[in-house]
């Protein structure tokens, strides 16, 4: 836990982060870890919107501390008079997933069912503590793995997921500015002892690139933040021009009008129909389909490819995927 220190004199207030562009509909509940990020925001929102504020938080039993942010999370409640919702998850990573997905899934899993439980459905919104050092770290995390404009989009201020709307209000806000707040108004918080573990690629990001990102470009998080928001943009158009040629070429699509369209355009309409599909595609394999689709171009030219957890195969005039 950290303490705050005593306020040095002539101290200059610090204003609080801004709530200006978050419009939830009330009330509304706040995801509520124990960390620094989440303390600050239920703070925040509970002098915003006083009586409106839920609290959710969630145990992931995974470390010795995890009690400890429990119970500091009940303290910050009872203080503020929020109600909170302790909910126990067991996220165990299937292969080839990390247990850091695995958590993050668990946890969206039990802030759909708190929220429905627990409030009736009366609570819809939720609102969660990344910031713009979260947002930096998960477009450099992309851009290791080689990801798209949907992973250089990054987090989203604004998301449906599983019934809920997700709200991040402070992805353009330093990391140091929450901290420097929540001291000044004497509050404490719990550290992950986690997020000292450089094993995780994520904690290297945080430990060796941002500081030398912050004294080569100081205003890196407002410029990396603006690069998630046009990949976001060019994502949503694209995403417009696969459903109208989905459109055209059909469902399942057809061989010859789909063979027309540039390969740029072939790629992103087949993601597309793949992902209505729900089928997890490969760079690998969509390299290789989309060469099978250039090469048939006889009736007996056969397709016959693994894509996802399935096959691609031509039937006829159209190819189809099947599991």
């Amino acid at each position: 836990m950290v303490d705050s220190p005593t306020p040095k004199p002539n101290h200059a207030d610090l204003a609080p982060p801004s709530l200006a562009h978050f419009s939830p509909s009330l009330p509304f509940a706040v995801a509520l870890s124990g960390g620094a990020d989440s303390c600050a925001l239920l703070l925040a929102c509970v002098r915003r919107w006083p009586t409106q504020v839920r609290a959710v938080h969630v145990h992931h039993g995974l470390q010795v501390a995890a009690d400890d942010f429990a119970a500091h999370c009940q303290i910050l409640c009872d203080l503020w008079s929020v109600p909170l919702v302790i909910t126990r998850v067991h996220a165990h990573a299937a292969s080839g997933e990390s247990p850091e997905d695995a958590a993050r899934l668990a946890r969206y899993q039990a802030y759909a069912q708190v929220l429905q439980t627990h409030w009736g459905g009366t609570v819809q919104d939720i609102a969660l503590a990344q910031h713009a050092d979260d947002q930096v770290e998960t477009v450099l995390l992309a851009l290791t793995r080689g990801a798209g404009l949907p992973g250089l989009s990054a987090m989203p201020a604004l998301a449906a997921r599983g019934g809920l709307r997700i709200h991040r209000p402070w992805l353009d806000v330093p990391s140091q500015q929450l901290r420097d707040w929540l001291l000044q108004e004497g509050v404490t918080w719990i550290e992950d002892p986690t997020n000292q573990d450089q094993r995780y690629t994520r904690n290297r990001i945080r430990h060796q690139l941002l500081p030398a990102l912050d004294k080569a470009f100081p205003s890196f998080r407002q410029t990396f933040g603006r690069s998630a928001r046009h990949a976001a943009q060019a994502q949503l158009v694209l995403d417009d021009m696969a459903l109208i040629d989905l459109q055209r070429i059909g469902v399942p699509p057809r061989l010859l009008p789909l063979q027309q369209l540039s390969a740029p355009r072939q790629a992103n309409v087949l993601r597309a129909w793949l992902q209505q599909r729900q089928v997890a595609c490969s760079t690998a394999q969509l390299d290789q389909l989309l060469h099978q689709i250039d090469a048939c171009r006889t009736r007996g030219h056969q397709i016959d490819i693994k894509v996802g957890e399935g096959f691609v195969r031509r039937v006829e005039d159209h190819i189809d995927w099947y599991n």
